[in-house]
């Protein structure tokens, strides 16, 4: 499973608070190489009803979720895209994720000294996007520098002028600019950083779980969210060390205090799956109920390889039926009399939800 979120942000903001929190149910964690340093990984299963809900109609023998990963990567300080602080080593391990969770510090505590002194979460915000895009203008700008001599050379590939456009808007602090579709020849080569997806995670005091809607300092970075499109998700540190070991019923009462349904890290986790362009499918039988990660638009050869790579070679049907259709009719035999299960072919796109058996020949 390779899709990741990277956690980000400056020093004593909580993001290893969240890190340790994330990965707190003995799931499987190690130390994962980037360059110099070495950020902590964490597989954390994806929270969804669904899948718990096909094993009281199946009964299997096994239940495995579907996971996703989360980095805990060294804090960022001012001068990070000049090499401040463990700034290259940061800024080499944010490129290797699929997305980022830049957490921000609204919480107050005499405690935890910010290392500018100060509670400004605007600020930490525009001090983080600041870095990221001067060192993606210094990617850029060697880009740049390839493709004036390629021009040069005769070899005119439109390139020296994207690279242009792109530059003029990051200096501006505009990156919708690299969602204009002549950066995409190149977009995979350079894997900036600002064209990542975002997460922003507000970590706030839980006597501001109820009202943070109201504070100024959210208003004005949900505004700055929606410029670069990024999902805003709140949570409070403290409270999640307090539900960590509580039983369920005291966990959902606790909440419910809040006016929340669930912790913010299961929001987290989810928001970040579908960050990440994912859905899930899932098998159900005897031996286990499973559910599978695959990105939006996968077709049923490539569902297939996910479980094994002799299911995507020797592909022949996939007979899928939707998780609404199976959860109504109650058991396969059922669906079957009913005709909810469908024949489906090389060229079917798989929906969230989907549940299915490959038939294969290999």
């Amino acid at each position: 499973m390779g899709f990741s979120c990277g956690i980000v942000g400056l020093p004593n903001v909580g993001k290893s608070t969240l890190f340790n929190s994330l990965t707190k149910a003995n799931v499987e964690s190690s130390n994962y190489p980037f360059c110099t340093i070495d950020p902590n990984i964490g597989v954390v299963p994806v929270p969804d009803k669904r899948l718990y809900k096909l094993a009281e109609l199946v009964n299997p023998q096994k239940i495995t979720p579907t996971f996703i990963k989360f980095i805990d990567i060294a804090g960022i300080v001012r001068g990070a895209s000049k090499g401040e602080g463990l700034g290259n080593q940061f800024l080499a391990n944010i490129r290797e994720t699929d997305a980022m969770i830049i957490v921000l510090r609204f919480f107050n505590d005499p405690d935890v000294v910010h290392v500018d002194g100060r509670i400004n979460p605007l600020d930490d915000f525009d001090t983080i996007m600041t870095e990221l895009i001067l060192k993606d203008i210094e990617t850029l700008e060697k880009r740049f520098e390839k493709a004036k001599k390629l021009k040069l050379a005769g070899k005119d590939t439109k390139e020296k002028e994207i690279i242009e456009e792109i530059i003029a808007g990051l200096e501006k602090e505009d990156i919708s600019v690299l969602k204009n579709e002549k950066f995409d020849e190149i977009r995979n080569e350079l894997r900036l950083l600002t064209d990542k997806p975002i997460m922003i995670a507000c970590n706030l005091d839980e006597n501001q779980l109820t009202s943070y809607e109201n504070l100024p300092e959210f208003i004005k970075l949900k505004e700055k969210a929606k410029k670069i499109n990024a999902k805003v998700v709140v949570f409070s540190a403290k409270l999640e060390a307090e539900l960590k070991d509580m039983p369920e019923e005291e966990v959902k009462e606790l909440l419910a205090s809040y006016n929340l349904k669930e912790s913010g890290l299961d929001r987290i986790v989810k928001e970040g799956y579908e960050m990440l362009d994912l859905i899930t499918f899932f098998t159900a039988g005897e031996k286990e109920v499973r559910a599978w990660t695959i990105k939006k638009g996968t077709k049923a050869p490539d569902a297939a390889g996910v479980i094994h790579t002799d299911f995507k070679k020797g592909f022949i049907k996939a007979e899928v039926i939707s998780y609404n259709d199976f959860i109504e009719a109650g058991s396969y035999a059922k669906a079957r009399e009913l005709g909810k299960i469908r024949l489906e072919g090389k060229d079917y796109v798989f929906q969230d939800g989907d549940i299915t058996i490959f038939r294969f020949n290999v």
